[in-house]
């Protein structure tokens, strides 16, 4: 396994200072943020398709720090039925369009989530038991039938013309892939390009071992985030795991994403990474810091210390 870092995380910096504050890291490669949700200050896969003077000087740069880009990513809802939706449906085919012209092979992203039925307005997560409402079981028909599948068919198809190989789907909450079972879903009714970027963050505050998870999802392993979650003492135990602050109010919530290593110990991130070798992934870990309980900088250096401690090379 190789350490990379996701970009936006030094998005107050110039790319060039962000390269080389990667090289002072220690850290062999970037995940590079392009779309969606993200600003993508770095790497913008729509200005970079237009300007490929611009592309090549950029490429130059990685290159000449001996750096490698693990993967594009372009994270967002491209299911979402408004304005939002169709930004980030193009953006993500603009991601994928980059990616093959470049040589990168693997894509990072989400699922995205639909609305429960035709005519509704925004995105609905669905998580409420099948038994009731009476409803429930044909919006779920719909938003995969309907929605999903057939979208995820033209982005595969899209990305093989396009020479990429994987899709990496972050296991992200409020999307319609979020777990193994769910991931295997889509997997199975489009391609097996389609994987898991497996992040062990939010599987913690969800409830679930991430280290069983990763031996359930064995081959469909497609990327790692390293990120962290904590769940706060005196907090979770009265309002339970549902959380809906911001994520920088972290004195009140009843979890936070934390530096790697400050919610789970080294031991148990030996662990993760062995099992996560053993079923037969060997490729990058991506650092994605979201710890609000320090500074960035502490929080990025305690990170990398943590992972180049524990992942398994």
């Amino acid at each position: 396994m190789r350490l990379s870092i996701c970009t936006d995380v030094m998005g107050n910096l110039s790319f060039t200072d962000m390269l080389d504050k990667v090289v002072k890291l220690g850290v062999e490669g970037v995940e590079m943020t392009g779309g969606g949700w993200s600003p993508g200050p770095h790497f913008r896969a729509d200005e970079l398709l237009a300007d490929k003077s611009l592309l090549r000087s950029k490429l130059k740069e990685i290159e000449a720090r001996g750096l490698e880009i693990a993967a594009l990513n372009c994270s967002g809802n491209p299911l979402d039925p408004g304005a939002m939706g169709e930004k980030h449906r193009k953006e993500i085919a603009d991601t994928v369009t980059l990616a093959g012209e470049i040589g990168v092979k693997k894509i990072v992203t989400m699922s995205g989530l639909p609305e429960a039925a035709p005519g509704d307005k925004v995105p609905n997560w669905l998580t409420a038991t099948k038994s009731w409402p009476a409803e429930h079981p044909e919006w779920h028909r719909y938003q995969w039938e309907d929605r999903a599948i057939p979208y995820w068919n033209g982005l595969v198809a899209h990305a093989k013309k396009a020479g990429v190989e994987k899709f990496a789907l972050e296991n992200f909450s409020a999307m319609l892939v979020w777990n193994p079972t769910t991931l295997f879903k889509l997997r199975n009714a489009t391609d097996p390009m389609v994987g898991l970027n497996l992040d062990p963050s939010h599987l913690m505050w969800m409830g679930a071992d991430a280290i069983a998870s990763a031996r359930a999802l064995g081959e469909a392993i497609h990327h790692v985030h390293g990120k962290d979650t904590r769940l706060e003492r005196g907090k979770v135990d009265v309002d339970g795991i549902l959380e809906t602050r911001e994520v920088t109010d972290v004195k009140d919530r009843a979890w936070n994403y934390v530096a790697v290593g400050a919610g789970h110990d080294l031991q148990w991130w030996k662990e993760f990474f062995s099992v996560v070798r053993m079923e037969g992934y060997n490729g990058w870990v991506s650092l994605e810091m979201e710890d609000f309980t320090m500074s960035t900088d502490a929080g990025i250096q305690s990170s990398v210390d943590a992972l180049q401690a524990t992942i398994s090379r």
